[in-house]
């Protein structure tokens, strides 16, 4: 992906320029960090304001078709906003199960109609959307969900539960799985995917804390909820292709997301800034040689992060194991962030235990929060063993 040409470097500052004068003014609350974090009704209006104002100025879901609500431009043109949001800190775009996993499958599967009715709101943040995949009995089993859909007339009747719902007391809609027949022989087949409202009556949510002491998860029980045969996407006992396709896209395997700015990234830049604040005999940090030799460390494997990006767009480079970057961007970026986070608290000796509500915590606490946060990450969208084992299957074609 070039993104150095002379009408894109001029695209840059435009967007930075934008950027500089339209970033908003610290709330005086704590801003999420992650899209999974949003807990308060301050800070789903911040960042719902935040969001709309991106859309308008022109610079979300570039590359989504004019006819729906996005410019219809190229991809690189969203990929230089990104890398301009994370540059100058700017809050997450946090409407990102929409953005990122819900939209681009409609995009992609959906009908004319599904196109039409779905896509401007989530540009808009008008629409919040949420997951509905996994269930509280089965864990990284996805396959084996059992919230039962009961076709009755025009409608399908819903009972069950799901857990871990980013943004489940907020949303519109739920992309959800569900078992339609439980007769069938395979597992597999008898799943199917609804684009199911949130409002209808019997779907109810109950707030999870997480160890962060926020609220960004819930979980979503179905008591006789009714839904409009309408909710279907594709036919009774597709859910499991489109799970899976909308798996790809959760994962950054597949692109056409409308951005992929919703985490705010702490980068090796930031540890480097903290190791110059800390003192240890009298001296910086920075200067202490066993922690240099692990800043650059770190700095080499950030660096590997961005250049494998760049390097999946170019096929020729990827001819050894073709899926291998793909899979493993997840995991690698996940895993190194958490360790990372959690060398920042480590350096921080006693101060380390302490918190982001805490006076004399180092940076506010923000190491800290980001370390606890960095967990959901490396479980979400698959945990780092599940990672695993796709990577040993699907790339080096190692048996299950």
């Amino acid at each position: 992906m070039n993104t150095d040409s002379e009408p894109l470097t001029a695209f840059r500052q435009e967007v930075s320029a934008w950027l500089v004068d339209n970033i908003p003014e610290n709330p005086g609350f704590l801003l999420p960090l992650t899209f999974m974090e949003v807990g308060t009704d301050e800070q789903l209006e911040f960042l719902v304001a935040w969001q709309r104002k991106v859309y308008e100025a022109g610079y979300l879901g570039m590359s989504w078709p004019k006819e729906y609500g996005g410019y219809g431009m190229a991809p690189t043109y969203q990929a230089i906003v990104d890398e301009e949001l994370a540059k100058h800190k700017a809050p997450i775009i946090f409407n990102s199960i929409g953005l990122g996993w819900a939209g681009p499958l409609i995009l992609e599967m959906g009908t004319e109609a599904e196109k039409q009715k779905y896509i401007k709101g989530i540009l808009t943040a008008e629409d919040i959307w949420c997951q509905g995949f996994s269930e509280p009995d089965n864990g990284s089993d996805l396959g084996n969900a059992q919230t039962r859909a009961v076709r009755d007339g025009d409608e399908y009747v819903i009972n069950g539960s799901k857990i871990w719902t980013t943004h489940g007391p907020y949303s519109k809609y739920m992309i959800l799985l569900a078992r339609t027949n439980p007769e069938t022989k395979s597992k597999y087949a008898g799943l199917s995917f609804f684009l199911s409202p949130m409002q209808a009556p019997g779907i109810s949510t109950s707030p999870i804390q997480k160890i962060t002491g926020e609220y960004g998860f819930a979980q979503t029980f179905f008591d006789d909820a009714r839904i409009s045969v309408d909710c279907l996407m594709g036919e009774e006992g597709d859910g499991w292709k489109l799970a899976m396709r909308t798996l790809e896209y959760e994962r950054s395997v597949e692109g056409g997301q409308a951005t992929n700015y919703k985490i705010t990234a702490i980068t090796s830049d930031d540890l480097i800034e903290t190791c110059r604040s800390i003192q240890r005999d009298g001296k910086p940090l920075l200067e202490d040689p066993v922690v240099q030799d692990q800043l650059v460390q770190f700095i080499m494997e950030e660096r590997n992060l961005l250049l494998n990006q760049k390097r999946s767009d170019l096929p020729d480079l990827c001819t050894d194991y073709p899926l291998s970057l793909m899979l493993s961007g997840k995991l690698e970026a996940t895993e190194l962030f958490r360790r990372m986070r959690q060398y920042a608290v480590s350096l921080q000796g006693a101060k380390g235990g302490l918190y982001i509500h805490d006076n004399d915590a180092l940076s506010g606490g923000i190491w800290q929060h980001a370390y606890f946060n960095n967990f959901s990450a490396t479980i979400g969208g698959g945990t780092s063993q599940v990672q695993n084992n796709i990577i040993a299957e699907h790339a080096l074609g190692l048996p299950k």
